[in-house]
């Protein structure tokens, strides 16, 4: 899950409804805190029975609101000054009555209430048993909140607690914050009907069944893009190399492991690309021969013969039409601007993407990174260090700038 500065300042509405997912909400609000959001708390009297408004109010720094009238408080019209302040609300978990009464303009708790009065975007993040999940009723419910501009965050397929498998299970941490991120995104719009192809991770080269040759990439920049364009409206198609990182939701991901597997997911997928961006460290050679079984060790000097792989990027250059943006990155040690710039105009691209991994707070496995933007115009921006999404969301701040001309 990203660090970013997208939420510093935002004021964050989460709702929690009945359901055994409640408890999930805690880590939810913990990262939202640590992103330096505020956080308010609005739940329904059945999820009390789930989590404790102690335990919330202790972890948003926030009172929690339950009751419509509480008792021996002034109330007045507290549910519509807390709406017209949220940037964003998500309501996690969802349950089956709660996206009932919302479909059908009910407004009979404090919850829905705030929910009706808001003008802000709205996650719904359902959560219920499969066959509820499955209901033609609440299938139409999801839909109709869908064409309304409520983003509905799925569920996923898990044990329940019902003690059997299903679809119903409440998203995963890190999907919940890539549609809250989406929501807060104040370009939301700006790649809507755009298809976004992205290469991440790192190849890995067989040598024999059991070696490889690989190297220190990790993925977390690539997949960074893929949730900035998730939140700008796109189309995202992720080609992965091996990554530990979760996938995004909602995103087509096409897992590879060699330079070769890549190179063909990448043809298939380029022609119905408006962005093709270049992130992934893919290997320069692959053993020319790899090894069926295990090598052994042997006395002296062992020499492996390697071959070229294809270049894809400069393939994939070759092959663009004029309405194409085409994006890639450039790690360099040494020379670095002369390296990178080199590099932008041998292969034809519109913006390459400069950082050094022997800087401080940039490369390989770390949060952040640091970088250089250099457009083919002649234009560059240097970035400070920054959380690698914050770094994906002004790289796309320089991609959309090629469809307005």
């Amino acid at each position: 899950m990203f660090p970013t500065e997208r939420f510093r300042g935002k004021t964050i509405l989460v709702g929690i409804t009945g359901g055994i997912a409640a408890y999930k909400t805690i880590e939810l609000i913990r990262y939202l805190v640590t992103q330096e959001a505020e956080v308010h708390v609005v739940m329904t009297s059945a999820a009390e029975k789930f989590v404790t408004r102690l335990t919330l109010e202790t972890l948003s720094r926030n009172p929690v609101g339950v009751e419509m009238f509480p008792e021996q408080q002034f109330t007045g019209t507290h549910h519509i000054h807390l709406a017209d302040r949220v940037d964003a609300a998500i309501i996690v978990p969802a349950s089956y009555n709660f996206i009932g009464k919302i479909a059908s303009g009910i407004a009979d708790d404090l919850l829905t209430t705030v929910v009706a009065a808001l003008k802000a975007p709205v996650v719904i993040a359902p959560a219920m048993n499969v066959h509820m999940w499955e209901n033609p009723i609440l299938q139409e419910n999801v839909t109709k909140l869908k064409k309304l501009g409520y983003l509905i965050c799925p569920p996923e397929e898990g044990f329940l607690a019902e003690g059997y498998t299903g679809m119903g299970r409440l998203a995963s941490l890190p999907h919940l914050v890539q549609y809250l991120y989406r929501a807060i995104h104040p370009q939301r719009a700006s790649l809507t009907g755009r298809q976004v192809l992205i290469t991440a991770g790192r190849t890995e080269e067989p040598i024999d069944p059991v070696r490889i040759l690989t190297n220190r990439a990790t993925g977390k920049m690539g997949f960074a893009l893929a949730w900035e364009a998730f939140a700008r409206g796109a189309r995202v198609i992720l080609i992965n190399g091996n990554s530990d990182l979760p996938l995004p939701a909602e995103v087509t991901t096409v897992p590879v492991q060699t330079a070769s597997e890549m190179w063909k997911a990448v043809e298939k997928y380029f022609p119905g690309t408006d962005v093709y961006i270049s992130s992934a460290a893919i290997a320069d050679y692959t053993p020319e021969s790899p090894a069926s079984s295990k090598l052994k060790k042997q006395t002296g000097d062992f020499i492996l013969k390697l071959k070229r792989t294809t270049d894809i990027l400069g393939e994939i250059a070759q092959r663009r039409h004029p309405q194409q943006v085409i994006v890639g990155f450039a790690v360099e040690t040494n020379d670095a601007e002369k390296n990178a710039l080199e590099k932008l105009h041998r292969k034809n691209l519109d913006m390459i993407v400069l950082n050094n991994p022997r800087e401080k707070g940039a490369g390989f496995a770390t949060d952040t990174n640091r970088v250089t933007i250099f457009r083919r115009d002649g234009s560059t921006r240097e970035l400070p260090i920054l959380p690698k999404l914050d770094v994906a969301f002004h790289i796309f701040e320089e991609i959309v700038q090629f469809f307005k001309k």
